[in-house]
């Protein structure tokens, strides 16, 4: 079994510095990848460098290069945040992150000072006292801590952006993809998580042990997440897909916010701006001659949806007249429902059932049997 991990931890540094050189010297592929992934991947080499010496027995046995491997780990968690909330909202690096790092220092220095520096003798004393074992579990809980607490703030960062981009587009992002990736880490942290625990109460070597297997497994995690990044980079830049403006707070009067109601469904009818599979609501707004929080306060106050309903609400009505028409004879629901402006089965789906409270082939099938 080690020699299978030892074969893994080999495949992965070597795919670290494959994807470093990349970067390094493919100015195409650079600007697919997120630059916090170009981190994650440097600090992942840093780490099975510590490994590979380690398991390589070049130095032979000597516990401080497997102390070097572990200088990543208060890195990871923070950097992981950093990579969700850029991708996800498009924020550009600032050097006030750096105080994200400002722990994962500290600890890098307290390896250094406490598990490096020492003479063997030290070390030695200290593993004999038991006060080695416990600094460890100490410094291990911390790190687990620090990681899962960033992990946390990446996946409630993920459902408030998704449930703001409602609020903004009429189209669904492909976000499984970026969940998938939350859920993988957060596996690999939850099962650290019992492992430490159990080895804590147990007293016992488990989560040491255990521990390389679950960063290995996080290695190749972020390795497949980096390559996929230059292959579909459009999947880690959803912030980008919305600009967002600034504007003035709306201050429209009752009888203002009606009139707009009715200008607004005059232009729903006659110019159709739903049938844009990429229709965005500042386009609207600007359609209207008005702000964006003022077709905010419109949706919320006169029609009772956000964007996203309203908008899929009128391509339904689009579809359900399609489907009447001559063209339902060459064309699937879903083709029908392309050209009424929808760009994901899935989204249309859902969005004619919540509608309609049935799905389209059941809805269908109702009115022919009641003709």
């Amino acid at each position: 079994m080690q020699t299978v991990i030892n074969q893994f931890v080999y495949f992965a540094y070597f795919q670290c510095l494959f994807l470093l050189f990349i970067y390094a010297f493919s100015p195409n592929n650079r600007k697919n990848i997120n630059g916090y992934l170009v981190f994650l991947v440097l600090l992942l080499a840093i780490g099975l460098t510590g490994r590979i010496i380690s398991i390589s027995e070049l130095f032979e046995e000597n516990f401080r290069f497997y102390a070097f491997s572990e200088f990543s780990i208060l890195m990871f968690g923070s950097t992981i945040y950093l990579f969700t909330r850029s991708s996800l909202t498009g924020k550009k690096f600032e050097a006030m992150e750096l105080l994200h790092y400002l722990p994962g220092t500290i600890y890098i220095l307290i390896i250094i000072f406490y598990f490096m520096i020492p003479s063997d003798q030290v070390i030695g004393e200290r593993f004999k006292s038991g006060e080695l074992n416990r600094t460890i579990t100490l410094l291990v809980g911390i790190g687990l801590a620090f990681n899962i607490t960033y992990w946390i703030l990446s996946c409630r960062l993920f459902f408030v952006t998704k449930k703001k981009l409602r609020n903004e587009l009429s189209y669904a992002i492909k976000t499984r993809f970026f969940s998938n990736f939350l859920i993988a880490i957060g596996l690999c942290l939850v099962s650290w998580l019992i492992i430490y625990l159990v080895s804590t109460l147990e007293h016992n070597t488990l989560e040491r042990t255990a521990r390389r297997t679950i960063w290995l497994s996080i290695a190749l995690i972020i390795l497949f997440i980096t390559y996929y990044g230059m292959k579909e980079p459009e999947l880690f830049k959803v912030g980008e897909q919305v600009k967002p403006r600034k504007y003035q707070q709306s201050k429209l009067s009752i009888a203002e916010l009606d009139n707009l109601k009715i200008r607004l469904e005059e232009l729903m009818i006659e110019k159709k701006p739903y049938l844009n599979r990429k229709l965005v609501k500042s386009e609207l707004s600007e359609m209207l001659g008005i702000s964006n929080p003022e077709i905010a306060r419109l949706l919320n106050e006169r029609i009772g949806m956000n964007f996203f309903e309203y908008i899929n609400y009128y391509r339904i009505k689009e579809f359900v007249a399609l489907a009447q028409s001559d063209k339902a004879k060459n064309l699937t629901f879903f083709g029908l429902a392309q050209e009424a402006g929808f760009n994901s089965k899935t989204t249309f789906n859902k969005s004619f059932k919540k509608l309609m409270g049935t799905s389209p082939k059941e809805y269908f099938n109702q009115s022919i049997s009641q003709l």
